[in-house]
């Protein structure tokens, strides 16, 4: 048999299959065309939008978009079972705590402390040494304290930068330095951010175990916090030990902060890792509280971000304090953590306790 002969007889048999398919199909098709329905439905027609057989039509079903809007996870059959939920609904939260107050109140406090300052200075000035300057100084602080202070200082500040940066830079920085440099800035300060935090908790470690048995609250930390410490009135100076009841606020704020931005920063750190508010929200439910503790691990996270932006905008406003009293804001301050040595006349004033007990070594000198 010739070629030919063979391709006519295939295309022969090709029609002859075509026929009977679009002929069988016709069969089935047409009752129901008839019928105004498709093959395989019900005969009634779609409703209000919802189509016969309860299939989904053009009309939301609300229960299901509510369970998919407040998390509901469904299954997946890959490893991350974070995968099965549509939207984490938690993450509009988290972004309305961030950008409303936690961004707003934290500007108003950092503005609020600097308004207070200042009109400080400007009513009462610089606090003075009421009985002059002595000319012989005492050791107020030895080189591993402050060197502890300054570790804890220095990284302090650095972090507060950089954190700030990230929290207000956009808004700030960003409009006024351009893209590039902004992003240079914001990656550099995130570096030196993650790196340095390490050299705060060694700061906030030593200068507890350096100064915390000074740091005991006692009665006479209420009568100092009685008189304002004597900052508001001249020639009124309560007495007190090496560090007075103003100063142990300051050390218990940092202690205390400072153990707790760290774990949030170590949590930001070291995605998915640690699981901290969870158990913490189930200890606080022993006092009656209920607080949710079957937390997401992307909720851990966002309690951490928004824990550690709130705790760090306080201590800095805190911090901003300390600064202004320990330099500009009183005389004789400073020398304590410059050089260790501050004027006995200024020790008197201010911890007369401290000195008799430190005079009672003998540890004094004549100034240079």
């Amino acid at each position: 048999m010739t070629a030919s002969l063979l391709r006519l007889r295939r295309a022969a048999y090709s029609l002859f299959f075509a026929a009977v398919v679009l002929s069988a199909g016709a069969a089935v098709v047409s009752p129901a065309l008839a019928q105004g329905t498709a093959p395989g439905t019900a005969t009634e027609s779609p409703t209000g939008g919802n189509v016969p057989g309860n299939a989904l039509g053009n009309q939301a079903d609300a229960d299901l978009w509510r369970a998919i809007r407040q998390g509901e996870t469904g299954s997946v059959s890959i490893p991350d079972a974070q995968a099965g939920r549509l939207i984490q609904s938690e993450g509009d939260n988290w972004r309305a705590v961030r950008n409303g107050p936690v961004t707003v109140y934290g500007a108003w406090l950092m503005l609020g402390i600097i308004i207070v300052i200042a009109l400080f200075f400007a009513l009462r000035g610089r606090i003075r040494i009421d009985a002059g300057p002595a000319g012989t100084t005492i050791e107020r602080f030895n080189m591993l304290e402050r060197t502890a202070h300054w570790i804890t200082a220095t990284s302090f500040v650095v972090l507060a930068l950089t954190g700030l940066n990230i929290l207000y830079g956009r808004h700030v920085l960003l409009p006024i330095l351009g893209p590039d440099i902004f992003a240079a800035i914001t990656l550099w300060g995130k570096y030196a951010h993650n790196f340095l935090s390490f050299a705060f908790m060694l700061g906030v470690v030593m200068i507890f175990f350096l100064w915390v048995r000074h740091n005991i609250p006692n009665k006479k930390d209420v009568k100092w916090l009685a008189v304002g410490g004597g900052l508001f009135k001249k020639g009124v100076h309560p007495p007190a030990g090496k560090f007075n009841a103003g100063q142990k606020l300051i050390f218990w704020s940092v202690v205390l902060g400072g153990v707790s931005i760290s774990l949030s920063g170590l949590a930001l750190m070291f995605p998915f890792e640690f699981a901290l508010f969870g158990k913490t929200f189930a200890f606080l439910n022993i006092f009656g509280l209920d607080l949710p503790t079957n937390l997401a691990p992307i909720q851990e996270m966002q309690l951490s971000q928004v824990w550690h932006g709130v705790v760090a905008l306080v201590l800095i406003a805190i911090v901003i304090g300390h600064i202004y009293i320990g330099s500009l804001g009183m005389e004789g301050a400073f020398e304590a953590m410059g050089s260790g040595q501050v004027d006995l006349n200024w020790a008197k004033e201010h911890h007369a306790e401290w000195v008799a007990e430190v005079r009672g070594g003998g540890r004094t000198q004549a100034a240079e």
